[in-house]
């Protein structure tokens, strides 16, 4: 899979099956947008706690989906959580003693074992835009165990629309919170439904990203997510 199809099937993803979680909490996809970027939140509790939770973030290799890498195995994936260091991936060697690759998703900027991760870089397909990336990753007591809050910030010029990107982005941010969450014991009720389809998201020209980036050898989708979101203006975790 080249660069251009990887960037049409992330903009593409909102359009299949996906994930759907069960509760009284009002859910929502896209917190904002406008020209320069967007906001995108997830929240979930789980029956872990903080350290369990935590301790499973640091290997993404268990959660994070293949469908989402360079490489197609997420056995490529590795973290090493403190700051400065890369949730990256290893790109094996093309033939027997030929020199392996890497890729860096994103890298750690703050670390606080049991409380929070925070990580820079831009996701997939944005790598090559001139944009910037924070993801911050907080855990707090919940009624039954741990809630667990993703949000992702990205700013800055890209050659995508905002308008089909921020809610592609915001599957792919999901469906990760849901692999997570399945492995760590879901308090609500994880249920196979109908993600919120858009028709725009298979239209339109992407040319302009066309590269020839390492391909994508990715297995069988899980498809986009949608996941219980909490407060949009929700309290700033302070380091």
């Amino acid at each position: 899979m080249t660069r251009l199809a990887f960037a049409k099937k992330l903009t593409a993803i909102m359009a299949v099956a996906g994930a759907t979680i069960s509760a009284s909490t009002a859910s929502a996809d896209v917190v904002k947008q406008d020209d320069n970027g967007f906001f995108v939140a997830h929240q979930i509790e789980v029956t872990a706690n903080a350290d369990d939770v935590y301790a499973m973030l640091r290997a993404p290799a268990k959660w994070w989906s293949p469908e989402h890498s360079w490489t197609g195995d997420a056995e490529n994936f590795y973290m090493d959580a403190q700051a400065t260091g890369c949730f990256c991936e290893l790109i094996p060697a093309p033939k027997e003693g030929g020199a392996r690759g890497s890729v860096e998703h994103m890298r750690i900027i703050y670390a606080e074992p049991g409380k929070m991760l925070r990580l820079a870089g831009s996701l997939g397909p944005l790598q090559a835009e001139a944009v910037q990336g924070s993801m911050t990753i907080s855990l707090k007591p919940g009624e039954t165990g741990t809630i667990i809050r993703f949000e992702y910030v990205v700013g800055g010029y890209m050659r995508f629309p905002v308008e089909r990107i921020a809610p592609a982005v915001d599957g792919v941010v999901g469906e990760q919170v849901i692999r997570l969450a399945k492995i760590l014991g879901p308090v609500a009720e994880i249920s196979q439904g109908q993600s919120g389809a858009s028709d725009a998201s298979d239209s339109g020209d992407t040319s302009e990203i066309e590269g020839d980036e390492a391909d994508n050898k990715g297995g069988k989708s899980e498809g986009a997510t949608r996941i219980i979101e909490g407060d949009a203006q929700s309290e700033s975790v302070e380091g």
